[in-house]
């Protein structure tokens, strides 16, 4: 049950600080004025939304991690799944030749990789019952 409990406060602590860090990075692109857009280069609008609005997402489900809420686990399972397909969605805006940012590529990935593994230890700890019953 300990082991339980370590990776959910982890993968919670995880959630917050990848949420407050992306709000932080987008919104600064996005409100920061000309020099912080040219600075991000040929960035990608809906991608850069998405992500910045994620970031809220990430840190609410994060605090609901922590408090062991199964809703918690629905909301990662949701954010890894929209963040997938973001990322499709922009690999089509990259095949039709829009203009990116390989950084945003490797961001992605990154993204999507940590929301499904957030997503499948949340699910393994408290929606599969394999870490006894939570608070739902």
């Amino acid at each position: 049950m300990k082991k339980c409990r370590f990776g959910i406060q982890l993968i919670s602590l995880v959630a917050v600080a990848f949420g407050l860090l992306t709000i932080k990075e987008g919104g600064t692109v996005l409100f920061g004025g000309e020099v912080a857009q040219a600075a991000a280069g040929d960035y990608v609008l809906f991608v850069l939304w998405f992500n910045f609005l994620a970031g809220f997402a990430y840190v609410i489900a994060g605090i609901g991690l922590w408090l062991r809420r199964r809703w918690a686990s629905w909301l990662a399972v949701a954010i890894a799944a929209a963040t997938a397909l973001v990322f499709a969605a922009f690999g089509a805006h990259i095949y039709t030749g829009g203009a990116y940012e390989m950084r945003t590529v490797f961001a992605m990935s990154l993204r999507t990789l940590v929301w499904v593994t957030i997503a499948a230890i949340a699910w393994r700890s408290l929606l599969s019952g394999a870490c006894g019953r939570d608070a739902g």
